[in-house]
């Protein structure tokens, strides 16, 4: 740890200026800006994170706490706070194409006795909820 004299000296901050500085009450705005960001936190956790700056400003106006979406996209980005963005399922295949589609010969079976016996293709267009694990990879067990 330095000592104050030297800190001082090096960021050219008087030391009397920096006493005064540490004994200060936060200002009105500052205290203003926390309780605010107390409730930007409640709202988004209410949101499950998934309201920005708008939707959260609009959400503090129905709780007559009047701020503009500015200040709170501020406080927000000071926060590190951050809404979650879900992306829209968009289909990437062309269903009516005039390949002929091939026999389903696994019939849900994916249990094989060698590697390279079955193959599959990537499904990553359909929705899912979570991952599925195969814990059974080469038929084993």
């Amino acid at each position: 740890m330095f000592a104050i004299e030297k800190m001082c000296k090096v960021l050219n901050v008087s030391r009397s200026g920096y006493y005064s500085w540490l004994k200060n009450e936060p200002s009105k705005r500052e205290v203003e800006n926390h309780e605010i960001l107390t409730h930007i936190r409640q709202i988004y956790s209410e949101s499950r994170k998934t309201y920005g700056s708008p939707r959260i400003t609009a959400e503090l106006r129905n709780r007559n706490i009047f701020v503009s979406r500015p200040r709170v996209a501020r406080l927000m980005r000071e926060a590190n706070i951050r809404s979650k963005t879900v992306k829209k399922f968009k289909v990437t295949t062309d269903s009516k194409h005039q390949y002929k589609i091939v026999d389903n010969k696994l019939n849900r079976v994916f249990r094989v006795d060698r590697i390279g016996k079955a193959w599959v293709s990537d499904i990553t267009y359909i929705p899912t909820t979570g991952v599925v694990v195969l814990n059974d990879y080469y038929g084993s067990g």
